[in-house]
């Protein structure tokens, strides 16, 4: 096991995914933790969340990607509490000079003014509606959001807006905004996802350090559904040789709760995210790493991730189409193979703002 060079003791690091904060690609110098030559021992604190505030000018982010559903997505927050160490959009952290590893779970941007620039955008009169995803790159309903409440603010201005939206978190706060998304979807105006990758609790909580446990994700499809909103399970990431033998009771748990479908995706691991995820299996799964690694190169032609369009998310090869296979039928036996009616978009009309000439009709 090779330690980085800006390892973080444990201690320091307590319900955290990562275990360094190595700079991103982009930074010229290299940083290195060393010590200042004084033979005492000095306690290190205990890394605590730190918040920053963002301005941004637009907050609507168009998409081309070819194997994705929809073409742009809003992120209240940059960076995620939850600490998913698998988690793909950690390299988006190195744009700002930040580590995508610990950096990315303890240093977070909020965006308060992204509700009144979401309007704004939405007013403009060349805008087209389709559906917003959010939850895309980081979690909206991450622990942050409870006093922030920037994502309840967004989707008030949507509903204002009767503009349609795909939510997909695996945060249990959502269950707060029950009363907009169950107006919303009276009008098919949104759709869920929430994400289960485990139902092992200890697994959990390692892989997941901030993310609610498990049951109570399912104890939130239950509550949407319930509320009439419809809710899919996304299983997500695919861990080969770690998650891939709960397939079938993570869809079972799912569709007793409620889901009315749901999605896969296998791992993945784009740029700093492959590092960070071997030292997180060198720390807790060592005897597992190799079956594990060994899986993933086999599905990405010998690398341990493959970028290409359709591919990045499911890899290839026969083990890739066995997990394809058993997740079909699997969702088939459980009738979970639907898919939600598209969200619609006809419905879309600025609300009037004060000063403004009423239509007569």
């Amino acid at each position: 096991m090779t330690r980085s060079d800006r390892y973080v003791a444990r201690d320091q690091r307590r319900g955290r995914g990562a275990n360094s904060r190595d700079a991103g690609r982009y930074e010229r110098f290299r940083q290195v933790d060393d010590s200042d030559g004084w033979d005492m021992r000095e306690d290190m604190p205990v890394l605590n969340t730190q918040v920053t505030v963002e301005r941004p000018r637009s907050v609507i982010n168009h998409i081309s990607s070819p194997d994705l559903s929809f073409d742009r997505t809003l992120n209240p927050y940059r960076g995620c509490e939850h600490g998913c160490i698998y988690c793909f959009a950690r390299p988006s952290h190195a744009w700002l000079g930040l580590s995508p590893g610990l950096d990315f779970e303890t240093r977070l941007v909020a965006r308060p003014e992204a509700p009144e620039v979401l309007a704004r955008e939405l007013r403009a009169r060349r805008y087209k509606v389709a559906p917003i995803a959010i939850g895309t790159n980081t979690d909206p309903y991450q622990p942050i959001e409870r006093d922030r409440s920037i994502m309840r603010a967004c989707l008030s201005v949507l509903q204002e807006f009767r503009h349609p939206v795909a939510i997909a978190t695996k945060g249990t706060l959502i269950e707060r905004d029950i009363d907009i998304l169950s107006d919303m979807a009276a009008r098919n105006l949104v759709k869920v996802g929430i994400t289960i990758t485990t139902l092992d609790p200890d697994l959990n909580r390692r892989m997941e350090p901030r993310v609610p446990s498990p049951a109570r994700r399912l104890a939130t499809i239950r509550r949407l559904s319930d509320a009439g909103i419809p809710v899919r399970v996304m299983l997500s990431p695919i861990v080969p040789g770690l998650i891939d033998a709960e397939i079938e009771p993570i869809l079972t748990a799912a569709r007793d709760a409620g889901a009315q479908a749901a999605t896969w995706a296998m791992l993945r691991l784009p740029l700093e995210v492959a590092p960070l995820w071997e030292a997180w299996m060198d720390e807790h799964y060592p005897d597992r790493k190799s079956r594990v690694m060994s899986k993933l190169r086999d599905m990405h032609g010998g690398k341990v991730y493959d970028a290409q369009w359709f591919k990045r998310t499911r890899g290839e090869g026969a083990y890739a189409a066995l997990i394809a296979q058993r997740f079909t039928k699997a969702r088939k036996r459980f009738g979970l193979d639907g898919d939600f009616p598209p969200l619609d978009c006809t419905a879309f009309r600025p609300p009037p703002r004060a000063g403004d000439q009423l239509s007569l009709f």
